[in-house]
């Protein structure tokens, strides 16, 4: 089963978060999470009986998203699945729930990225049907 994430929920999707994004605290990620919830960011769980197993986070990007001809646009901010629970179509359940908050939120595109070296990623997008739009190295250097 997928659900939304509202209220109490979020800590569960920010613990889930942080196996992917580790750079994060629980704390952190579940405080980053309330404060987006309801603004145009949307959250998703699956759960595997009364275990959540899985997230994903989507938002509206009203700024221009590589690829894209319309706006606002719904966009895959993360989407992760626990490793014992993989290559059962959860993800792609998540996804699907995410495209249909988009599309009810109006929007006519959907978009996500990932880092360059990250196969697995790159391999899931393509076999959810996105298209690769463009490969960017982005820079930065402290002044």
């Amino acid at each position: 089963m997928v659900k939304k994430a509202e209220g109490k929920e979020l800590i569960k999707a920010a613990e889930l978060a942080v196996l992917m994004w580790d750079e994060h605290t629980v704390s952190g990620m579940a405080q980053e999470f309330e404060e987006a919830s309801g603004k145009g960011t949307q959250f998703f769980l699956k759960y595997e009986g009364a275990e959540p197993v899985g997230f994903a986070q989507c938002q509206l990007r009203h700024d221009y998203v590589e690829g894209t001809d319309s706006s606002p646009v719904g966009y895959l901010e993360g989407i992760f699945v626990k490793e014992a629970y993989r290559h059962k179509g959860y993800a792609r359940e998540l996804l699907q729930e995410c495209e249909g908050w988009a599309a009810e939120q109006g929007c006519r595109e959907f978009a996500s990225d990932c880092e360059l070296g990250n196969e697995e990623s790159l391999a899931f997008h393509l076999a959810a049907g996105f298209a690769e739009a463009n490969r960017i190295i982005c820079f930065t250097k402290e002044l």
